[in-house]
């Protein structure tokens, strides 16, 4: 995220106010020992899902490319692991630079609107090809993304010329979009392959439309 306004403390506070993820409280629950499960929360934002995570004991790593989600998510996260485990475990950075981690580091990515921040293809490529790489063999990839319905503004949106997939339209600027039968395509060309049919939502908000395809992805050995 390098738009400016992810820095906005009120940007920052409307991330932070949402509930955990649904589907991840769900998944969660598959996991007998959090202890001993390493995931990485691809895209932490305002930390809703990394406090949940931290809470139940889970082996949690965070990334974010705001500073200021990054202090916000630091500070929930203190109380629970304490500072130096917060500092330690929370790092600025960009989901198409996972360089800081090892290969097949990670039992599950929690990557929950995140990949269609991707402004070119180079990124996104880059982006799936990470999460990848820090996967271990077996492990779990959780996915949100947004589809070409997507309309936040209720201005429309535009297709950029001569660049397939990519959109402009977007309060923080262009945006990478796939429908679900694509966003499959473009996992399995980095050994991911959906544990369950991944499928669309659809919600309506005051100015507009978010469609999103939900997913969840199983790396092959």
């Amino acid at each position: 995220m390098s738009d400016s306004s992810w820095e906005d403390p009120k940007s920052v506070a409307k991330f932070a106010a949402r509930e955990p993820d649904l589907r991840l409280l769900d998944l969660i629950e598959d996991y007998e020992n959090p202890a001993d499960v390493k995931v990485l929360d691809l895209g932490c934002a305002g930390g809703r899902n990394s406090e949940l995570l931290a809470r139940r004991g889970f082996d949690l790593h965070a990334l974010d490319g705001s500073q200021a989600m990054i202090e916000h998510t630091r500070k929930r996260l203190s109380p629970i692991l304490g500072e130096p485990q917060a500092a330690e475990r929370l790092r600025l950075g960009t989901m198409d630079n996972l360089s800081h981690f090892a290969d097949s580091q990670f039992d599950l990515i929690i990557a929950l609107g995140i990949f269609h921040c991707a402004t070119s293809r180079a990124e996104w490529d880059s982006a799936l090809g990470e999460a990848a790489r820090v996967l271990h063999g077996d492990g779990r990839l959780l996915v949100a993304t947004f589809t070409p319905q997507t309309d936040l503004t209720g201005n429309g949106i535009q297709p950029v010329p001569h660049q397939p997939n990519i959109y402009d339209g977007f309060p923080t600027g262009r945006a990478f979009l796939v429908d679900a039968r694509t966003l499959d395509a473009e996992m399995r060309r980095f050994g991911l392959e959906a544990a369950v049919p991944s499928h669309t939502v659809r919600f309506e908000t005051g100015s507009g439309q978010r469609v999103t395809v939900n997913a969840l992805y199983r790396k092959v050995v």
